[in-house]
């Protein structure tokens, strides 16, 4: 997107800074250390859109944290639920000795246990191999973060390393001149260690600008006893198959599917999956690129599809004034048979469930049916992580020590601490959960991989999106209606 003026372009960041970056588990302010000493929690992409999402720890190994959203933070729990469940931090391998120099400045939002101390383990070994590198810590509660963040990209000093989700901030901030393009470096052995669909989130205008070390996927959860019941054999593959499964659902008294959406963002995965499903990469990148529209057939189809779903009216009762913790509570009670959720759903059922147990060995996982006659891919996936972004003063050190903490090792490491689902190839035998393991897979099997439109679009256009897709839950918008909303905003936010 081109803008107007360099301080058009800085108040626009502004606010998709403030807006598209995700809160985080820490009750402290911003902690700045040389060395910091103690330890780390999962950390949240952008989350909820009208009413804060507020979910629970994290009771699996895996790394459980929310979804994008538009207008308002969701708080979200990491790792465990107790101080006592925490596991003991692995052990970080010891880092290369590349006879680097320089200071490294990073900051990062891993603010609780495990992870704190695993980031600060993985820094001190790089500086014991590297003597000459000083790596100095600025751990940040993400609110914190995201004014600060503001503040220094205005300056045009941005720090060395920094969190980052990819999509649309990153791009703004490279088409700034704000990042480094890392491309050359990721030529070779370092990138190709990647899975290639989460590395290209971290990628603007054909160059790549930042890595993830953590990316999760939305799917479908579902409650194995209430599909038995129903005559349900084996999880649906096709959009077919899925609306033939809520009508059996249906016919055994069984709610279908559990959905809350007075927070509105649960109800829009459903049409962006369609989206995706109906016309691939190729109708979003278009789309955004302004050479489409999010007012072609494949949106408008999309609307269409998903109609086909509300009017079998599968949701709760009041479904529209339900928040997500509501619909976490129904699909850990067993009173809905399935949830379009990411990969935190478990331990969120699991803490909204009136008996904190959830659903257990009865819960599975089904990624995202494919759409007879789509362009997409069936394995595509949509979802969203964590990552590190380069600013354009880093020096060698900086990307050098990217390579280390993004090696196999130190991603097994993340994956064991309960920090993250790992996106290099062979770290993900680390991942010990079965249903976690599921997700992993998709992921790795993902040709593309879709960012949440939250965090890839400007806020405003967000917006627009999950308040049009409401008005289709409503009944009040119909589909090429709802495409039209979403492409006159894009009209206005993604000017050329």
């Amino acid at each position: 997107m081109k803008r107007q003026s360099c301080l058009v372009l800085l108040m626009l960041v502004f606010g998709l800074v403030l807006t598209a970056c995700g809160d985080n588990t820490a009750t402290t302010p911003a902690q700045t250390t040389a060395a910091a000493t103690t330890a780390a929690a999962t950390t949240a992409p952008p989350a909820a859109t009208t009413a804060a999402a507020t979910t629970a720890a994290a009771t699996t190994a895996a790394a459980t944290t929310a979804p994008a959203a538009t207008t308002a933070a969701a708080t979200t729990a990491a790792n465990a639920t107790t101080a006592a469940a925490t596991p003991a931090a692995p052990t970080v391998p010891a880092a290369p000795a590349n006879n680097m120099t320089g200071t490294i400045n990073w900051w990062h939002i891993t603010t609780g246990e495990p992870g704190k101390t695993i980031f600060q383990e993985m820094a001190d070994a790089y500086m014991k191999a590297n003597p000459g590198v000083k790596i100095e810590i600025t751990i940040l509660e993400n609110d914190a973060f995201k004014t600060k963040l503001t503040t220094v990209m205005q300056s045009g000093n941005p720090p060395d390393l920094f969190q980052s989700w990819g999509g649309g901030v990153m791009a703004e901030y490279a088409r700034a001149g704000l990042l480094k393009d890392i491309s050359g470096d990721l030529k070779g052995a370092w990138g190709d260690s990647f899975n290639k669909a989460p590395l290209d989130v971290y990628s603007a205008d054909g160059k790549y600008y930042g890595v993830p070390w953590d990316m999760g996927a939305v799917g479908f959860w579902y409650n194995k006893s209430l599909f038995a019941k129903a005559g349900i054999s084996a999880p649906p593959a096709t959009w077919t198959e899925f609306l033939s499964d809520v009508k059996k659902l249906q016919a055994a008294g069984i709610t279908p599917i559990s959905l809350g959406e007075k927070d509105k963002w649960p109800g829009h995965f459903y049409w962006v999956y369609l989206a995706t499903r109906i016309g691939g990469k190729a109708a979003f990148d278009k789309a955004f690129d302004r050479s489409g529209s999010f007012a072609d057939p494949s949106y408008v189809q999309a609307g269409e599809k998903y109609k086909e779903l509300i009017d079998l009216k599968p949701f709760p009762n009041g479904f529209l004034g339900l928040t997500y913790n509501d619909q976490s509570n129904l699909m850990g009670d067993g009173k809905a048979a399935m949830e379009l959720m990411g990969q935190w759903a478990p331990s969120t059922e699991k803490d909204q469930s009136s008996n904190k147990q959830g659903l257990g060995s009865d819960l599975g996982y089904f990624p995202f049916p494919m759409v007879e006659g789509g362009a997409g891919d069936k394995d595509d996936v949509m979802g969203g992580g964590n990552g590190i972004a380069v600013g354009k003063n880093a020096n060698p050190a900086a990307v050098d020590f990217l390579k280390y903490i993004t090696n196999v090792e130190n991603q097994k490491v993340l994956a064991k601490a309960g920090m993250a689902l790992p996106v290099v190839k062979g770290s993900e035998v680390a991942v010990t959960d079965p249903l976690l393991q599921q997700v992993q897979a998709s992921v790795n099997k993902a040709k593309y991989y879709q960012l949440y439109y939250d965090q890839y679009l400007p806020p405003a256009l967000a917006s627009v999106i999950v308040d049009s897709v409401q008005g289709l839950l409503a009944g009040t918008l119909p589909p090429d209606q709802v495409a039209k909303a979403v492409e006159d905003s894009a009209a206005s936010e993604l000017k050329k």
